[in-house]
């Protein structure tokens, strides 16, 4: 059920040109509340402005909402401002997910670095899957993403990214890509990524970086409180499977984190295996964490 506390309207004027449109600020700002009454999962809509938007929020099994997370603008465009906050109260379980692959489009002259901001609060016995498509930098787009995810106890989390290279006709002709994700747990921190992409710079093809590689993903699959002893038992069955399907195509790895999780990375030079194998390593952990399989997201209804 969704409720929505407050919403803007959508701006129909005309856009000025690029070099003198203003940034555009969007923001999404999403509470799940658990209902013990219903065993279910509601969504409420705290803040909501364009190009983000939600419509609605759908059944999972075992009472679960997911979400489709929508730009209206069909993708970022050079100069935006987005704002993502969803808050996972005690025992609420939800799955985010987008419409399609997030398109990153060319800035133009003026433009400032198109950045995106994702605050995820993961409650104590919730649960959070966040399973965006690809992120597609296109030639001349400038993007910052900025993640930082806050898990209580016994909050699970599984939450992956898959970065393409761009258009086919345009490979690593975007300008810059900063992606930054810090995962917290109430101790400490157990995750810090900082990758930094100019591939005019620092070309991606080289052998310390991508090498023949053009698409890569990382998945982090968290529950705070777990014994070590199950994260290295999961490490141990999860890195069989990558190994048995690792190939000249496409590589992949798992490793522990410091403490109550594990992240799964891959390579790969055509990115639909990514998206094909991903989905089994998750089914495989959950099934393991929670004793029942995954639910991939639905995109259409």
């Amino acid at each position: 059920m969704l409720h929505t506390e407050s919403e803007n309207q959508i701006n129909h004027t005309q856009l000025e040109p690029a070099q003198f449109r203003p940034d555009i600020r969007g923001a999404l700002h999403l509470r799940f509340v658990h209902s013990e009454a219903h065993t279910t999962t509601r969504l409420r809509v705290e803040q909501q402005r364009p190009p983000l938007r939600v419509i609605r929020s759908f059944p999972l099994p075992e009472g679960g909402a997911l979400v489709h997370l929508h730009n209206l603008s069909g993708g970022v465009l050079g100069g935006d401002q987005l704002e993502l906050h969803a808050t996972l109260e005690a025992g609420a379980y939800a799955q985010l997910t987008s419409t399609s692959a997030t398109r990153l489009y060319r800035s133009c002259p003026g433009d400032s670095l198109a950045r995106q901001n994702t605050l995820l609060r993961v409650g104590e016995h919730a649960l959070l899957e966040y399973l965006p498509d690809p992120l597609i930098p296109f030639a001349g787009s400038r993007y910052q993403q900025v993640t930082r995810i806050e898990l209580a106890q016994d909050a699970g989390l599984f939450y992956w990214e898959i970065v393409a290279p761009g258009r086919s006709e345009e490979r690593f002709a975007y300008q810059q890509l900063f992606l930054d994700l810090d995962i917290y747990t109430p101790e400490r921190l157990i995750a810090c990524e900082r990758a930094h992409l100019e591939p005019s710079l620092r070309p991606l093809t080289s052998s310390t970086r991508l090498g023949p590689y053009t698409h890569f993903c990382t998945f982090y699959i968290c529950r705070v409180g777990l014994d070590t002893s199950r994260w290295t038992q999961l490490e141990r069955e999860l890195a069989e499977m990558a190994q048995e399907i690792s190939s000249q195509e496409t590589l992949w790895g798992v490793s522990t984190l410091s403490a109550h999780g594990l992240v799964i990375r891959a390579l790969s030079k055509q990115g639909r295996s990514l998206q094909q194998q991903l989905p089994n390593f998750w089914h495989k952990a959950r099934t393991a964490l929670y004793g029942r399989s995954a639910t991939m997201p639905r995109k259409i209804y």
